[in-house]
């Protein structure tokens, strides 16, 4: 009788433990999870100026904003939307919905990267770094791209 008692005691304190792990990992799903893919930045005519863009995966059951991008490539960086009468209009943060995606593009929203030490030519990579509201930082190695490349998606 001791035995049983002994091993049904085991038996509820490994499913106790089990319940633990379990609900401990739960708020991983709770949290925004992002993926930064299709980078590039099209080669500018000058170095002045150049426009970059990405897509943002969440896959988290949680949205998430990105709240400013930097470069050690250039001086500034920011973040415009295209309105309904193709003008640029900065903006402070873009959301990226839980279960959905933000698309950076052309004609959409996108980065505008300005104060190129020199003029980036294609081959060369700018490093950008994506700060989010909720998620940790993401450093992205874009592409320079010709002005006339299209992504495939």
């Amino acid at each position: 009788m001791t035995r049983s008692f002994a091993a049904a005691v085991l038996l509820l304190f490994a499913t106790a433990l089990t319940g633990c792990a379990s609900s401990a990992a739960a708020p991983a799903y709770d949290t925004p999870v992002l993926k930064v893919t299709g980078a590039y930045v099209r080669q500018p005519p000058t170095a002045d100026m150049a426009a970059g863009y990405f897509t943002v995966t969440n896959t988290g059951r949680q949205p998430d904003r990105l709240t400013g991008v930097s470069s050690d490539d250039a001086t500034s960086v920011t973040m415009h939307r295209t309105t309904a009468q193709n003008w640029m209009e900065p903006v402070k943060a873009f959301t990226i919905p839980a279960g959905g995606r933000l698309v950076l593009r052309t004609g959409g929203d996108h980065l505008m990267l300005m104060g190129f030490g020199k003029k980036p030519t294609v081959g060369e990579t700018i490093t950008l770094r994506l700060r989010f509201a909720a998620s940790d930082s993401i450093t992205v190695r874009a592409p320079v791209k010709p002005t006339t490349y299209l992504p495939s998606n």
